[in-house]
């Protein structure tokens, strides 16, 4: 797998942001990967955002994960998710700079789901979407929106995850009918323990993305 680098993403009338890139030197694909809650210690070295690096970094995609403004060196303030989604848009503006006419995907977890969606919504040319434990019982989150998304959507989340309840991810089939729906069986909301199988899920996913057949 190609090594990181230290990179720095300019937001628009906005902050400076910390981030990381492992870009190969042909890239199969880019994917920006959104990490949880800020004021809750989330940042971009959170082990559900570095699994998810390194599983698509595997499979020959470029990957930017990024700190969100106020954490770590990236400059500004939180904004309760308003300025977030502007980081977001500066990560995916910065990754499809740099890999072509290549697929550009987008992945979240947590808090950075729910920035990943509201992103997504509005953005054209998305080959796929990664929503990882959406926080679906504290936030309104507009995935009726998610046609606009081209590719594969993935949604995966713990059977023992109390901010994203099985539930919730069963009202999803219905409502989100071509998106992939995964439960990892005993994860809670940290996927404590469970980074393998969600590393799996994560795996086939940006497979459907590439148009790789998954090996047997």
């Amino acid at each position: 797998m190609i090594s990181e680098h230290d990179a720095v993403l300019s937001v628009a009338a906005g902050p400076a942001l910390e981030a990381r890139l492992a870009l190969p030197e042909a890239p199969s694909g880019g994917i920006v990967i959104c990490h949880p809650h800020p004021l809750y210690g989330g940042d971009m070295d959170n082990p559900v955002v570095v699994r998810v690096a390194e599983v698509c970094g595997a499979l020959g995609l470029a990957t930017l994960r990024f700190n969100f403004r106020g954490v770590g060196g990236s400059t500004g303030l939180h904004d309760d998710g308003r300025g977030e989604q502007g980081d977001v848009e500066a990560a995916l503006d910065h990754l499809a700079g740099l890999i072509g006419d290549t697929p550009l995907t987008l992945a979240g977890y947590s808090f950075g789901a729910a920035m990943a969606v509201s992103v997504a919504a509005r953005r054209q040319g998305l080959a796929g979407l990664a929503l990882i434990a959406p926080p679906l019982a504290m936030r309104d989150l507009p995935l009726a929106a998610l046609s606009a998304v081209a590719g594969p959507v993935l949604v995966a989340a713990g059977t023992a995850d109390e901010y994203c309840p099985v539930e919730a991810l069963e009202r999803l089939r219905g409502a989100l009918p071509r998106a992939a729906i995964r439960t990892i069986d005993g994860a809670n909301h940290f996927f404590f323990g469970k980074l393998f199988p969600l590393g799996e899920a994560i795996g086939e996913w940006a497979r459907e993305v590439l148009g790789v057949v998954r090996e047997p």
